[in-house]
């Protein structure tokens, strides 16, 4: 659990270069990409993916300030050379609406929108940076069914890590075949 607003701003701050990285490499024909089927969320272009991540910073931002789950439009991404800034912007906007809020409001209540219950601020935080992430997969998922190039997270690959496999058992004692990963 983060200790500090500043130590989860530190860590969502990698979340969302990886966002930018893996938003980045998407190919020009991306642009207005849109699933086959399905209704709702299940159906939305990249674009407006990528909007409702933007946005949806913000709103949990709103919940964890006190101020409600209030939803903002979603920026201008028409185009895919507005994506990037767009997550730039918006990172930027949720660090000043969180940046200086005490560090107590971390265990402090907020009620939620749809119940009688409360969560505490950190929850909160946490639930907005699972949505990004959940968005960010669902975007890369989409990029591998269309068989554009998609990131390896952390810089390695399940290939990589297998090919270290041996090394790393007879490094360690351990005997037998392993996993080669691939």
């Amino acid at each position: 659990m983060f200790r500090s607003v500043e130590a989860f701003l530190r860590y969502f701050e990698g979340v969302n270069r990886r966002a930018m990285r893996d938003i980045a490499a998407l190919p020009p024909e991306a642009e207005g990409w849109t699933p086959a089927t399905g209704e709702g969320e299940k159906s939305w272009s990249i674009n407006q993916l990528v909007g409702h991540m933007c946005g949806s910073r913000l709103y949990f931002a709103s919940a964890y300030s006190g101020e409600g789950w209030i939803s903002p439009r979603p920026p201008n991404v028409s185009t895919r050379e507005k994506w990037v800034p767009a997550l730039e912007v918006s990172f930027r906007e949720f660090r000043t609406k969180i940046s200086g809020t005490p560090d107590e409001w971390l265990d402090r209540r907020v009620e939620m929108i749809d119940t009688d219950a409360t969560l505490p601020g950190w929850r909160v935080l946490l639930m907005m940076m699972e949505h990004d992430i959940h968005h960010r997969s669902q975007i890369d998922t989409y990029a591998g069914i269309n068989g554009w190039d998609v990131p390896d997270i952390y810089n390695r690959s399940a290939e990589t890590i297998g090919g270290l496999q041996a090394q790393e058992r007879a490094k360690h004692g351990i005997e037998g075949e392993g996993n080669p990963l691939a």
